[in-house]
């Protein structure tokens, strides 16, 4: 019993793992002999004999498989997935171009490269691997089909001589010669389809890109949607509550007149508490996003930001369109948090915002007639305006002489 399985194993030991890549390379092969019978038709009907007939032999099938490249690149991808559970990327980012683009862009001629050159040499390869699987099972099965030849000519052959042997034993060595052939050729197949019928690493790394643009900008509006929602929340719960908490308190003062002075001292703290936690929270709600800027827009939000900060702000918008509410938001924010470095770090006595689009780019400056020597690295916030900026594809600049002035400049996409 044990003998059995061993022996088993000792012949199934050759065939490990080769089923799969023999069956992909029987496909490949395949699909190779029909490009070469599109290839010599010209040559079974008639024998060219002059430079120029020699030369229409030749283009005329390479124009009929050209057209045909599309359609091979997805018999590839396809026997690559099927018979090697491999998944080729399609080169392009959405459907095959028309095959006009297709025969000029890159990826075309890559493919095309593969099926003219690439591909026929690795299907002549794995017609030799195949063949050899064939010599070496031959070899290998000699004690087993010897006996079909006629006795005459079995007493002469390898039958009854230790040739049998030898070549029962070459033939398991070309076995295993064949299995591990045939795995080096599907992996070598596979690094050449990968490169050739796949995105180049440049088109990979432009996908990639593309693709965390777009998850980048998926997260920017996420978060200005959550930042509206909590303002909104603030808006319509908590501060209204304060609010009504304030209104009781002062008609209690105002009504009550038999109370003690330590109740109305009491009375009085509260709603002064109270106040005071309502302007808390109406500059906590600015900063999350202002109501004004979602409901009247840029032009709006910023005006009421030049009329509370401490010195003389002018503000001029000119926009012909708002811009999406992702840039809408960060624009606010970089003139609110700009003004808030002037006022503490530039010691200067007037600001200026200035607002507009240049063609699809919204071109927002600040500037100041401060004491000037601002530096990103400086500690003075504009680190964390460029992120913000960054965050939306945009770009700052500040031109910061010592003694002033100060001008910041920053360029965000104006896209509606």
């Amino acid at each position: 019993m044990h003998i059995t399985a061993r022996l088993r194993r000792v012949i199934q030991w050759p065939f490990q793992g080769a089923g799969r890549p023999v069956a992909f390379m029987v496909t490949g092969v395949l699909i190779q002999l029909a490009v070469l019978v599109v290839m010599a038709l010209p040559w079974i009907f008639f024998v060219p004999e002059t430079p120029a007939e020699i030369l229409l032999a030749v283009l005329v099938p390479l124009a009929a498989v050209m057209p045909a490249g599309p359609l091979l690149t997805e018999a590839q991808h396809a026997r690559f997935r099927t018979r090697l559970g491999v998944d080729i990327p399609s080169p392009y980012g959405g459907p095959r171009p028309p095959l006009p683009e297709w025969l000029r862009s890159p990826a075309g001629r890559r493919q095309l490269g593969y099926h003219l050159l690439f591909g026929p040499l690795l299907a002549l390869a794995a017609l030799l691997v195949l063949v050899l699987w064939a010599m070496s099972a031959v070899a290998a099965s000699i004690y087993v089909w010897i006996w079909l030849v006629p006795p005459e000519s079995r007493l002469g052959q390898a039958g009854y001589t230790p040739l049998a042997a030898y070549a029962t034993a070459a033939g398991i060595a070309l076995l295993c010669a064949a299995s591990w052939l045939s795995g080096a050729l599907a992996r070598l197949d596979i690094r050449t389809a990968t490169a050739r019928l796949g995105p180049s690493r440049e088109e990979q790394l432009a996908r990639r890109v593309a693709d965390l643009a777009e998850s980048r900008a998926g997260l920017v509006e996420a978060v200005d949607a959550e930042r509206r929602r909590i303002e909104r929340d603030l808006h319509d719960g908590a501060q209204q509550r304060l609010v009504s908490l304030a209104v009781n308190l002062g008609l209690a003062r105002a009504t009550l007149g038999d109370l003690t002075e330590d109740a109305r001292r009491v009375i009085d703290e509260a709603h002064r508490e109270a106040k005071e936690a309502i302007e808390e929270l109406n500059d906590l709600v600015r900063g999350l996003h202002p109501a004004v800027l979602e409901d009247r827009g840029l032009d709006a939000a910023l005006s009421g930001v030049a009329a509370r900060a401490p010195i003389p702000v002018g503000v001029t918008v000119n926009l012909p369109s708002r811009p999406s509410p992702a840039v809408e938001a960060v624009a606010y924010f970089i003139v609110s948090e700009a003004l808030t470095n002037v006022v503490k770090h530039a010691e200067a006595s007037r600001a200026e915002v200035t607002v507009e689009c240049v063609g699809a780019t919204l071109v927002l400056v600040v500037s100041d007639d401060g004491v000037g020597g601002a530096e990103p690295a400086g500690g003075t916030g504009l680190a964390g305006l460029a992120k913000r900026v960054a965050s939306v594809d945009g770009r700052l600049s500040v031109d910061s002489p010592v003694g002033g002035p100060t001008v910041m400049t920053v360029e965000l996409p104006c896209v509606p």
